[in-house]
């Protein structure tokens, strides 16, 4: 996929994600669009361990695995946030 293509992809990951755990976290949408494609990219590698496959591009199992990611990563967020407090 290329540049524009992975944007997209994290922006709608990223906005599932926080659609799915909803919370008074800082950021706007380019926030969102890092989450989601950090959370491509971390989806894809536990996919791959765990053999569910990898995200291969725009359809429904990589965008699953790129919505997990993006779910992990804003959990360990809000827990790293939380510490801080």
């Amino acid at each position: 996929m290329g540049i524009l293509s992975w944007l997209v992809f994290g922006l709608i990951a990223g906005w599932l994600a926080k659609f799915i755990m909803p919370g008074a976290d800082p950021g706007g949408w380019i926030i969102t669009i890092l989450l989601g494609v950090a959370g491509a990219v971390v989806g894809g590698f536990l996919g791959t361990m765990l053999g569910f496959g990898d995200v291969t591009g725009f359809n429904l199992g990589s965008l699953m695995l790129a919505v997990i990611g993006a779910i992990v990563l804003l959990f360990l967020y809000r827990m790293m946030k939380g510490s801080r407090v």
